[in-house]
């Protein structure tokens, strides 16, 4: 029989929401130049929620695309 094991948690809900550190800022800004309004929206409330800049690109990407 197999064992099932425990799922843990995501670090985008045990963390609390934040805010962008300058470089953050600074990397969106830059990066908003390639991107849509949605796009970047979507990013910085993932961004937010603790993902990283790659896994919210992916992320974004994936949900509203560019």
């Amino acid at each position: 029989m197999a064992v099932k094991k425990k799922r843990k948690p995501s670090k985008e809900i045990l963390m609390a929401p934040r805010k962008l550190t300058n470089r953050q800022k600074t990397t969106l800004k830059k990066h908003s130049k390639h991107h849509t309004k949605k796009h970047m929206s979507s990013m910085k409330k993932a961004m937010r929620k603790g993902k990283t800049f790659g896994a919210a690109h992916k992320k974004a990407m994936k949900k509203v695309g560019r």
